[in-house]
């Protein structure tokens, strides 16, 4: 049993560690209804089986529409800016048969031999972010590589042109810098104009590649057809858009938090480095899958909404009911996970909850699982000796609901190229 009183929950100290209250709320309050920052009142889940039917509920909707909330929490549920952008209609928004149909229009560009044919240029990415700066002995893997990595990919993959990416940047940058805003609380207008800004100009591409079409993602999105039933326009962006949205910041936390977790942990991270040095893979699979469970990206599954009446652990959530199912505590535990809190690269039984489950399961994850593979295992072999630069105490992380990451993380090594 866990003892003590609750924890308080959304705050600073809370966002830096989240373990501990979510080990009192799986043996206190598995289900428990919460006031977020914002003000709007939410079920959290925190036990594995709990969460695993939570996900996988047809009677939770991921439409925004069944939210009954008061007048002052409209517009607190999801991505800010998005409804004015029309952007709404994308797959975290919506349920069958729309989902099944948006889905299936775009989810060949993610099947893993598509994504296989594209690890050579995240291979590149990867090397051309560490060449530029190898050589100063130091670097912020954050903003200097697990940011980068996963928007000049994602790019790519939609089929944004060279000269523009950089301006997707900053876009980005501006949304993660704000990512607190858009999920808890706080002041939202970076992120609201970062979307108004990528949605004119994911309307001007569309229109652009109509007159062109490549081999991009956009091109196909352009030329999708599901039974004679385009994607029009608005699906077409808001697809790009929550694609974009979605896939990058996942990837940099996946990145940031996974490098964390081996600096922490030497022992399984000497052991990463001779299984690669030894030219073995499996390690690196069942690692990435490790890291995902242990210390994930995704916090919080995004927004679900209660359609009827239904029991949730023991819970009656009444229609309308905001639901957040809490995969950081999910997938720590000790019922369904052996030694939940030990990073353990090897572990084999490892059905983690980290990219979701059921129909909305993430569609980019054979895109991450490449992206960090790659990252890592070029980091371990390039920088060997690749040490934190600053005490663990000193790191920040970002508060925000439904991801989590650190702002920055400082690193040093030996001053050489490989």
């Amino acid at each position: 049993m866990t003892a003590g009183p609750q924890p308080e929950l959304f705050t600073w100290e809370f966002a830096t560690d989240p373990y501990p209250a979510y080990a009192w709320l799986r043996e206190n309050a598995p289900v428990h209804l919460a006031t977020l920052p914002s003000g709007v009142e939410a079920w959290l889940v925190t036990r594995y089986q709990d969460a695993r039917a939570a996900l996988a509920e047809p009677r939770l909707s991921k439409n925004p529409a069944h939210h009954a909330a008061s007048p002052h929490a409209k517009g607190k549920t999801g991505i800010p800016g998005e409804r004015k952008a029309e952007l709404m209609t994308h797959l975290l928004n919506i349920d069958p048969p729309d989902h099944t149909r948006l889905r299936r229009l775009v989810s060949k560009a993610f099947t893993p031999r598509t994504v296989a044919q594209f690890a050579p240029r995240v291979q590149e990415l990867t090397d051309q972010l560490i060449d530029a700066f190898v050589e100063k002995g130091e670097a912020d893997l954050i903003h200097e590589f697990a940011f980068p990595l996963p928007i000049y990919a994602i790019c790519d993959l939609l089929g944004v042109p060279r000269e523009d990416q950089d301006e997707f940047r900053d876009w980005a940058g501006m949304m993660l810098r704000h990512t607190k805003a858009g999920q808890g609380g706080g002041p939202r207008g970076g992120v609201a104009r970062s979307v108004k800004k990528m949605r004119s100009y994911l309307a001007e591409l569309i229109h652009r590649k109509r007159e062109n079409l490549g081999d991009d993602l956009i091109s196909g999105l352009i030329r999708a057809s599901d039974g004679g039933e385009h994607l029009t326009e608005n699906e077409a962006a808001a697809m790009a858009f929550i694609l974009l949205f979605a896939g990058f910041e996942t990837t940099v936390n996946l990145i940031g938090n996974g490098v964390y977790a081996l600096l922490r942990n030497p022992d399984q991270r000497a052991r990463l480095q001779q299984s690669l040095a030894a030219g073995e893979t499996d390690l690196l699979a069942t690692g990435v899958e490790e890291l995902l469970r242990y210390d994930g990206p995704v916090e919080l599954a995004t927004w679900r909404f209660a359609t009827e009446r239904l029991t949730l652990g023991g819970r009656q959530v009444a229609e309308g009911d905001p639901v957040l199912v809490v995969l950081a505590a999910a997938d720590r535990d000790p019922e369904r996970f052996t030694e939940p809190d030990t990073l353990d690269l090897a572990r084999v039984d490892n059905q983690h909850l980290g990219y979701g489950h059921g129909i909305h399961y993430c569609l980019g994850a054979p895109l991450a699982r490449l992206e960090a593979q790659t990252a890592l295992a070029t980091l371990l072999r390039r920088l060997p000796d690749l040490r934190l630069a600053v005490d663990p105490a000193d790191l920040r992380w970002r508060g925000g609901l439904i991801m989590r990451g650190l702002r920055t993380l400082p690193v040093e090594f030996d001053r050489h190229v490989r």
